[in-house]
C-alpha cells in the first residue's frame, strides 16, 4: 500500500534476469556454496543489480542486496555446457564455478585453477547469468527450476 494514498501500489516487474545454473547432482552444501560464489560476482561487476541499503524501524542500517529476485535452475553437465556456450555467445555477464573449485580455499587458487583449464574444457557446475529476460531465458534452454 501506499502510505501517503493508501491504495495498492503495482508491482514492480524488471525487463532483466538474474538466474543461476547448477549441475544437478552436487551435495546440498556444494549448491549452496556455488549459488554464494557465484552471485557474490555478478553483484562486483554488475553494479546496477544491486539496490539501496536497508534500515530497520531502530535506524539500524543493513548492506544493500540485489534489487530483483535470484532465479535458481539445474540441469545436467551438458546442459550447463550448452548454456555456458549460449551465455557466451550472447556476451551476457557471467559468473562461473568449475568442480576445481571445491579442492581450493581461496580466491588466487580459484583463479588458477580456471586459468589453467580452456574454456572448452572447464568441469562447469555452476553459472551465474544476468541480462535480458528473453536472452537469460535462451541461454537457460533445457534447464528446469531448483525443486
Amino acid at each position: 500500500m501506499n502510505a501517503s494514498t493508501l491504495e495498492p501500489l503495482e508491482p514492480i516487474r524488471f525487463d532483466t534476469k538474474i538466474a543461476v545454473l547448477l549441475r544437478d547432482d552436487l551435495e546440498p552444501w556444494q549448491r549452496l556454496n556455488v549459488t554464494a560464489f557465484l552471485v557474490s560476482g555478478l553483484g562486483a561487476a554488475v553494479p546496477e543489480v544491486i539496490g539501496e541499503p536497508y534500515a530497520d524501524a531502530d535506524d539500524v542500517s543493513y548492506l544493500p542486496m540485489f534489487r530483483q529476485p535470484v532465479l535458481i535452475f539445474e540441469g545436467s553437465k551438458e546442459t550447463l555446457t550448452g548454456a555456458h556456450g549460449r551465455a557466451l555467445a550472447r556476451v551476457l555477464p557471467r559468473a562461473a564455478f568449475t568442480s576445481d573449485l571445491f579442492a581450493t580455499g581461496n580466491d588466487r587458487d580459484n583463479r588458477a585453477a580456471v586459468r589453467a583449464v580452456p574454456t572448452g574444457e572447464l568441469d562447469l557446475v555452476g553459472l551465474a547469468v544476468y541480462g535480458p529476460r528473453n536472452a537469460v531465458d535462451k541461454v537457460l534452454k533445457g534447464a528446469r527450476m531448483h525443486p
